[in-house]
């Protein structure tokens, strides 16, 4: 399997040191850190926990708390997990330490294109690549003749087939709750569709057919999902998956390995990976890297440690111990079948997410917005009107747009 469009795409590779089972040294400087909630996380910040004297918080609201948490002085938290866009709250507050001298002091065996620059300074280290990509029960689609879908067109053709034939009353799972995880989907269909955010002077610029079009994409989808589908999250669509409640979803390649976890799902060795369905442009996924930063309201002492900590923790032994459970960014790494969405959406073309400081603005008031079109409360052109004005009073706020 090829991963070099995914390398490509913005994220950054590890290499691989010391020791996982048993921690290469004993930590003695207490650390916390908060990150996602997701199996990867929880591999990572295991690892870290055999060095000592360190707890972890994982929360899928992690990217809310962050901000205020790391402008503490000092920091509730010496060590964050981050991904493209939810890096930017941190990076805009100064809450986060540069890396350079400890990379030049620990770092040794990561190479420079390992790193996630900002202005020239190392501010995060990457661990694994992510995106959404199609996830599907094969069985069921076999079952009914259905081939692989390529296109939305063609998952809601295959919802339709499986409703009908009455095997699932909904079919398709999406993570369409209310707020960054819906804004999410749309900035999935919209870059699938081709569509740019900004025009000039970043004025927004997705009031237009390919914006209609991702709207409408999301709106026919629901008519195959749960009704309470502006409460489903990832975590909610997984568990969708692992009870045989549903079919198909555009799922986080870091929720693959929970599909196969015998402890919990139902639907073991049944769910196949592929890319995300295709829009007019490209697949309708963002890829995205996770990774480590350190936050700059602490010691020293306490950076140094953590820094330490946090190479003990993506090293190449929980790497290889928790092969399945990411797209690791590791020479550790081997590619399997759970990797195969991820890899495929990339090779079709999918886009790292457009992480920058108006986006940020523009992803609150699309997850803040979208439910209007999607409840039958305005039109499409309306829901994206008003989604623009919003960005507008909140960008000019924030001097990201001057007339």
């Amino acid at each position: 399997m090829k991963l070099k469009s995914l390398f490509m795409a913005g994220a950054m590779s590890l290499a691989a040191t010391g020791a996982w089972a048993e921690c290469a040294y004993e930590n003695e400087v207490p650390l916390k850190s908060l990150s996602a909630g997701f199996e990867a996380w929880k591999a990572v910040t295991d690892a870290m926990a055999e060095c000592g004297n360190f707890s972890a918080s994982l929360d899928q609201e992690f990217r809310e708390k962050q901000p205020e948490a790391f402008a503490a002085n000092p920091s509730l938290y010496q060590i964050g997990g981050v991904a493209n866009e939810t890096m930017i709250p941190l990076l805009n507050a100064g809450s986060l330490r540069p890396l350079d001298d400890l990379v030049e002091k620990y770092g040794q065996d990561l190479l420079p294109n390992q790193l996630i620059k900002v202005d020239g300074k190392v501010m995060a280290i990457a661990m694994m690549v992510n995106a959404q990509h199609l996830m599907y029960r094969d069985d069921v689609l076999a079952d009914l003749g259905i081939e692989e879908p390529k296109t939305y067109d063609d998952v809601l053709a295959a919802a339709a087939k499986i409703k009908e034939a009455g095997v699932m009353e909904y079919p398709i799972g999406g993570t369409f709750k209310t707020g960054w995880n819906l804004a999410q989907e749309f900035v999935n269909m919209y870059m699938g569709e081709g569509g740019e955010f900004f025009g000039e002077g970043n004025m927004p610029a997705i009031n237009n057919e390919q914006g209609v079009k991702a709207l409408e994409t999301m709106k026919a989808m629901t008519e195959y999902m749960d009704p309470e589908f502006l409460v489903s999250d990832s975590t909610y669509v997984q568990q969708q998956f692992q009870q045989g409640k549903i079919a198909m979803a555009n799922l986080w390649a870091s929720r693959a390995a929970a599909m196969n976890d015998e402890a919990e799902s139902q639907v073991v060795g049944k769910v196949t990976m592929a890319s995300a369905p295709m829009g007019a442009a490209a697949p309708a996924t963002t890829i995205w890297w996770d990774g480590v930063v350190l936050a700059a309201n602490m010691s020293d002492e306490e950076a140094d440690a953590a820094f330490r900590l946090v190479l003990e923790g993506i090293d190449g032994e929980m790497v290889s111990a928790n092969n399945d459970t990411a797209v690791w960014l590791s020479p550790a790494y081997t590619p399997g079948d759970l990797a195969a969405g991820a890899a495929a959406s990339a090779e079709n073309g999918a886009k790292a997410y457009p992480a920058s400081a108006p986006m940020g603005v523009l992803h609150s008031a699309l997850g803040n917005g979208l439910a209007d079109y999607l409840t039958g409360a305005k039109d499409a052109s309306t829901t994206l009107a008003d989604i623009e004005a919003s960005y507008l009073t909140a960008a000019k706020e924030a001097g990201l747009v001057n007339n």
